[in-house]
């Protein structure tokens, strides 16, 4: 399992027009081959920050099959538009730590 972490941050008076977008966004990316699932936060600090959290099969099920779809297309436009500066995405593996006890 791969993990997609983006930090969002959406321009001012605009939150809840991406709340609003993003559900809509949100059927969009859960169809999608590889897809497990994914949850959005909003940063309690920072008004207009979010973080977004994917969860995928494999990193292909993002990189390529997700932003290779006619569906991400869809999911550009109804979300890109909200984004200064435009998010860095990245991903990451869970470490498996085995603790011994005595």
């Amino acid at each position: 399992m791969i993990l997609e972490a983006a930090m969002l941050n959406v321009k001012p008076g605009l939150e809840s027009d991406f709340e609003s977008a993003f559900k809509k966004a949100s059927t969009i990316i859960s169809s999608s081959h590889g897809y497990i699932s994914h949850e959005l936060h909003r940063c309690i600090e920072v008004q207009g920050k979010y973080l977004l959290l994917v969860r995928w099969e494999t990193l292909e099920s993002h990189t390529i099959g997700f932003r290779g779809s006619a569906e991400y297309q869809e999911w550009k436009k109804l979300l890109h538009h909200f984004y200064e500066p435009f998010p860095t995405v990245e991903h990451f593996q869970k470490v498996e730590i085995n603790t011994i006890q005595s």
